[in-house]
């Protein structure tokens, strides 16, 4: 990275200025926000080094510090749009994919279940860090929640092209709202449809009305859009009654009308014995020639009825796609492409909507990537693709989808094909890329596992909520409390903002706790000279962790593991054996003996918490290189926990990295 990059910066982003304008309690117009380096955590090539057909994609205008590839960022996705903005994807993306909370009170706690055969125990997944709380809890105040879509809006549609496009998932809950906050920040003529998508037939959960279906607002950044017209199957009933005839060779076809629909003087010649339509022949006399030559016109006996046109089944299209979408099921339990998400949505429902709005080679964006639908569908059909997640878990399980399928193109493309000798198979859709990195943005690896720990911390501390303050969490013994997030230690750039809300509530004269996970350095200094300078809205601080009076409530065990690395051979021969004797997951046996009861639970198989296991040969200590990943294709296959790879330069470092079924993640490095 060069240095223009290395420090934060702030970027610009225009005003909306559409109509209408919905208000909430605490509404802020987002001109500037503050833009933070990327860290390259980990990187994968599917190639090997080798040379793979690609789709040929304009890589001309792409950032120079980036390899050429998928991108994947891990942290709040404020911070990372900021950080794209600021670093050369500013109106580059052509399509916007967003599928964010709902704010309907779902339940977005993952279910994990461990590995081994069938009948083993499942528990309540990952949970979410405070910092994702924010996001994914859904717990959060309706104003909060619309100033939250609200600033995400305005800065996606910085990085959204001219002619790009962006698709907002939501439920019957909050579209009608979400659709004028699109309105606001795109204008009214930007806003194109509404789709509905019916994902389930029926439900049993309801006393009015079912709720069936979610919806997706289709907006354009302006009125030049990419299009590319997709369309529906017919139905088996429009089949049955359009195309009931059949000719000798068992083609399906239909008869349809050769008259004009508006009076075309010039197209009233008789055919064929037959006198013309009052307004004319559709076809020239040329084009019906043509027609009649090639057997597409069905003549009556009749003389006294006209000449139909003969139109195959085989030939037509489909019904061009309308706004109401039955034919796409949603992901059930039993499906290839479950990664065990409740919010995950179908490849099939991501590959329409990119099909219709890109072209290969072009980027497409996701920022609340979940399970990585979005990206998976990109790759397939060979567009470029970023995608990022406030969830460690969502990262993770989406970077492991994208090597799955990474590794299955490139053995697709160096198989032979027995179609292809025949000239009769039509061309896979070449990928853009066969490689990505994951990097970290504004994360400073504060390690929380507990969804419940905004609320865990206001019980603790005495807090009393305040769900109509968009700012403060609630109060307590007479002072205003302020959380914050706990993805980073308390910064000034924390304390500015605190002291900027301030001085909009000039009449406050309250003190101030600030609820922190760790402190920076020139924070403590902001604080006393603050505090020394201030008669009112004094700070006290409270370090949930070393407090004396109040800290101590957030203790984590971290996985650990057993691990040998040697080299074995000589020369050519020479071999990197890598063995994994013992994995703990402290935090999978605390959540099994909680949800079984006065039973203790055991493990008797370590492999059974494992989720994948990463090997990075020669590793530098700053980026993973991923050059063996162990990462079982069912639930009930296991790790293989013994591997040999070709031995690196002696002098080398080897790491491993070890992922439970929970995400929590172990790093083991040794020298060879």
């Amino acid at each position: 990275m060069t240095d223009n990059i290395k420090k934060p910066k702030d970027v610009t982003v225009a005003k909306a200025k559409g109509r209408p304008m919905l208000t909430w309690v605490g509404k802020k117009p987002l001109a500037r926000v503050r833009a933070y380096p990327a860290q390259a955590i980990e990187r994968f090539d599917a190639t090997a080094g080798q040379a793979m057909p690609v789709q040929e994609a304009d890589w001309s205008d792409w950032p120079k510090e980036l390899p050429k590839g998928g991108l994947l960022y891990h942290g709040d996705n404020k911070d990372v749009l900021a950080h794209l903005l600021a670093n050369g994807f500013r109106g580059k993306v052509k399509l916007i994919y967003i599928d964010p909370p709902f704010d309907s009170g779902a339940d977005y706690v993952r279910k994990v279940q461990l590995r081994g055969a069938k009948g083993t125990v499942k528990i309540d997944g990952e949970d979410y860090t405070l910092g994702e709380q924010v996001q994914y809890s859904d717990i959060w105040a309706n104003d909060n929640y619309l100033q939250f879509m609200y600033e995400r809006l305005l800065m996606l549609r910085e990085l959204l092209s001219e002619d790009g496009s962006l698709y907002l998932h939501c439920d019957w809950n909050k579209a009608h709202q979400l659709r004028c906050v699109i309105e606001e920040v795109f204008g009214q003529d930007g806003f194109r449809n509404e789709i509905i998508w019916q994902r389930v037939a029926a439900r049993s959960d309801s006393t009015t009305y079912n709720h069936i279906h979610d919806s997706i607002l289709f907006c354009t950044k302006s009125a030049e859009f990419a299009w590319n017209q997709q369309y529906h199957a017919y139905s088996d009933k429009y089949l049955e009654e359009k195309y009931a005839l059949s000719d000798k060779d068992g083609r399906k076809y239909q008869l349809d009308n050769l008259t004009s629909p508006n009076p075309r003087p010039n197209m009233t010649y008789e055919w064929m014995g037959h006198a013309p339509p009052e307004k004319g022949w559709r076809y020239s006399k040329d084009a019906m020639q043509q027609l009649h030559d090639a057997g597409r016109i069905w003549y009556p006996k009749d003389k006294s009825k006209r000449p139909r046109l003969i139109r195959y089944l085989d030939e037509g299209k489909g019904v061009p796609l309308r706004s109401i979408w039955t034919d796409i099921n949603p992901v059930n339990s039993q499906a290839d492409e479950r990664s065990e998400y409740p919010t995950q949505k179908p490849v099939a429902l991501l590959e329409r909507l990119i099909e219709t709005s890109t072209n290969p080679g072009d980027l497409v964006l996701d920022c609340f990537i979940g399970s990585g639908t979005t990206t998976v569908a990109a790759q397939n059909l060979g567009r470029r693709w970023i995608g990022c997640d406030i969830n460690k878990g969502a990262i993770q399980t989406t970077a492991k989808r994208i090597q799955e399928l990474m590794r299955a193109q490139v053995q697709q493309a160096t198989r032979p094909q027995q179609a292809d000798l025949t000239g009769t198979a039509e061309p896979a859709q070449q990928p853009s890329q066969l490689s990505f990195a994951t990097y970290r943005v504004n994360d400073y690896d504060l390690q929380i596992q507990h969804n419940e720990a905004v609320e865990l911390a206001c019980q603790h501390l005495g807090v009393t909520r305040t769900r109509t303050d968009s700012f403060f969490e609630g109060t307590q013994g007479g002072r205003l409390v302020k959380i914050v997030p706990f993805n980073h230690p308390l910064s000034p750039l924390d304390l500015e903002a605190l002291r900027n809300e301030l001085k909009t509530r000039p009449t406050e004269e309250r003190d101030v706790m600030v609820v922190c996970l760790g402190w920076q350095h020139d924070a403590r200094a902001w604080v006393e000279t603050y505090n020394r300078n201030r008669p009112v809205n004094k700070l006290h601080v409270v370090e949930l962790r070393t407090d004396r009076k109040l800290g101590g409530i957030i203790k984590h065990e971290p996985l650990t593991a057993q691990i040998s690395a040697k080299r074995t051979g000589k020369g050519a021969n020479a071999q990197l054996v890598v063995e994994v004797q013992d994995v703990v997951s402290p935090t999978i046996m605390q959540r099994l003996n909680l949800e079984q009861g006065v039973f203790r639970a055991q493990i008797t198989d370590w492999r059974a918490v494992v989720d994948c296991i990463l090997i990075d040969s020669q590793y530098d200590g700053q980026v993973f290189n991923v050059v063996l990943a162990d990462v079982p294709e069912r639930k009930q296959d296991l790790v293989n926990g013994r591997y040999k790879i070709p031995a690196p330069p002696v002098g080398s470092t080897v790491a491993v990295k070890i992922i439970d079924m929970l995400g929590e993640e172990v790093l083991f490095t040794a020298g060879v």
